[in-house]
């Protein structure tokens, strides 16, 4: 493999390849991974530190509330979106395509998912994301700690909406510094364009499903998956990459990145269904447990309802405002927690299917099947 200039004037050599017996998938991701998620940060932390003190000149309040929207960037996270978009460029223009042109419209898509992030935590009533109090209560515990009039949850969740558009106007910013030409950075734009309108429309039926969970089913529970995760997290951002390479749309490549990123944005929802009834808060960063707390239809919990037996099904009914653990042990003995396991491992497979036949470079290749059990397969 030739040198990748990973970000400014850090440079890596990559590895000739594997070694006789080594797992190629750890190898590549091993190689690559670690480097390319510095380089996104790197980018957004330059970007973000200029845009705060812009906002700090305005007025000193301007400042420390962009610092705020900078943090929730910068803590945590692992990155998925650009590392997807990566992998989708990566294997359309080869091993000795230079980064850092493109570096800037992978690291707004995280700026993206910040948007999503706060957002999705206000309508969801989170208290906990990655750990740390979610934006909207750490700002209440601000208005608290400053004396300020009026109710703190209010003000709160009235600036964490704040925060979420700040970052939807900086990823529009830092998507445009990109150093492709401008006929091929409006075919971007237009997938990145998508990508938000689809995350909307998902979001919108995630919201509609707790208001009216007696009408889901399984197949409309995937459709939120489908819209609000699988869009934006594997299926957009693979095709960002690709646009960024110049490919274009009726491009085989991009028939199999459609399929793959379908198949991997649902396994990966279906996991963080599991993991937010069964993970471990240590690990998720989030407590267990919340969606059978507010009744949220997804697929494990329409799966459950579907599944149960009349006894199991008035048991479920009966537990639903009750202890937790309680209401989750119900869900796992209607055989609802083992089908989603089925259903992952069915999409990792086509997803796989997806890849075998792909025009894609073998390096993307071994990496893209490393990320498709990986991101489905976490504890987190």
């Amino acid at each position: 493999m030739a040198n990748d200039a990973v970000a400014g004037n850090v440079t890596r050599v990559a590895p000739a390849g594997p070694g006789d017996g080594d797992d190629p998938v750890r190898a590549v991701l091993a190689a690559y991974t670690h480097d390319l998620v510095t380089a996104i940060d790197e980018t957004l932390n330059t970007f973000l530190t200029a845009e705060v003190d812009a906002l700090n000149d305005i007025d000193a309040s301007m400042g420390r509330f962009a610092a705020t929207a900078r943090e929730a960037v910068l803590t945590g996270g692992k990155r998925i979106r650009s590392t997807f978009a990566y992998w989708g460029w990566r294997g359309a223009v080869g091993a000795t395509a230079a980064l850092p042109p493109v570096l800037p419209a992978l690291a707004a898509l995280e700026l993206l998912h910040t948007f999503a992030l706060v957002h999705d935590d206000v309508m969801d009533a989170s208290t906990t994301r990655r750990g740390r109090p979610t934006a909207h209560v750490a700002l209440a515990d601000q208005h608290i700690a400053a004396g300020l009039r009026g109710d703190p949850g209010r003000f709160g969740e009235a600036v964490a909406v704040l925060i979420g558009d700040l970052c939807m106007v900086w990823a529009d910013q830092l998507l445009a510094h990109a150093s492709v030409p401008s006929t091929r950075l409006l075919d971007v734009r237009r997938c990145y364009d998508q990508m938000r309108v689809e995350t909307v429309a998902g979001q919108y039926l995630d919201v509609l499903g707790e208001n009216d969970p007696a009408s889901w089913s399984v197949d409309r529970a995937l459709r939120v998956a489908r819209y609000k995760t699988a869009s934006y997290t594997v299926q957009r951002p693979l095709l960002f990459g690709a646009c960024l390479a110049g490919i274009p749309a009726d491009d085989p490549l991009v028939s199999a990145y459609t399929r793959y990123g379908l198949a991997v944005g649902e396994a990966f929802q279906l996991r963080d269904d599991l993991l937010g009834v069964y993970g471990d808060p240590a690990a998720t960063g989030k407590p267990a447990g919340d969606d059978l707390r507010t009744g949220k239809p997804t697929t494990l919990l329409v799966l459950a309802r579907e599944l149960a037996t009349p006894a199991q099904l008035t048991a479920l009914e009966r537990a639903a405002d009750g202890p937790v653990d309680t209401l989750a042990g119900l869900v796992a003995e209607t055989g609802a927690a083992a089908r989603v396991e089925e259903m992952i491992t069915e999409r990792v497979s086509d997803a796989l299917t997806a890849l075998d036949a792909a025009p894609v470079d073998q390096t993307a290749r071994t990496a893209l099947t490393g990320l498709a059990t990986a991101a489905t397969n976490r504890r987190a």
